[in-house]
């Protein structure tokens, strides 16, 4: 199972106004590096937690469906499946009716039940799902917890500047950030 980001995000979950109030700053010398600093921490948030902050669309691919009826998604929230393509014998795609498929896109994983499920052809990636996830389109539908955690996480990485390059960051993780990120992580037995 592989999961390939369709498109990237419009934006990031924090302002560079925000971001520069919080570390007061008030010039505009260090604009690039504050928001390669963003980035870095929302890709860090989003591969640690398994979230995806600012909606996008992705793509799963899977060899064949799952021993039970559920397929689980990894990345969440889900906010709607866009598309299933199977691809048979003779290796040409054919879309799967999405009319009576149920999504729940708040659990983690989140799952998806189709009613339908027709042979696959193809023994790799012989499935693509399309499916939009993530807060919502601005840093205002992101929960509040997971700002302040990355707030404190781009100024300890500010803080790291001169030691350590942008593009070899996360470098770091503050005091505290586990303990803020941690109602949001899955855990496994």
């Amino acid at each position: 199972m592989t999961i390939a980001e369709l498109t990237p995000p419009g934006g990031e979950p924090l302002t560079l106004a925000e971001t520069k109030a919080h570390l007061r700053i008030d010039g505009t010398l260090e604009d690039t590096l504050i928001e390669a600093l963003i980035r870095a921490v929302r890709q860090y948030l989003e591969q640690t937690t398994g979230l995806v902050l600012i909606s996008r669309t992705f793509r799963l691919y899977r060899d064949d469906w799952p021993e039970g009826a559920v397929i689980p998604i990894a990345k969440s929230p889900v906010q709607s499946i866009d598309l299933v393509t199977i691809y048979d014998a003779a290796g040409l795609p054919q879309d799967v009716a999405l009319a009576d498929a149920v999504l729940d896109g708040q659990s983690r994983p989140a799952r998806l039940l189709l009613a339908t499920r027709p042979l696959i052809g193809r023994e790799i990636n012989g499935i693509e799902i399309d499916f939009t996830a993530g807060f919502g389109e601005a840093g205002t539908d992101i929960p509040d917890t997971l700002k302040r955690a990355m707030l404190l996480h781009v100024a300890l990485l500010y803080e790291c500047r001169g030691a350590v390059s942008p593009d070899s960051q996360p470098a770091a993780v503050p005091v505290g950030y586990d303990r803020l990120i941690a109602p949001f992580c899955r855990r496994g037995l």
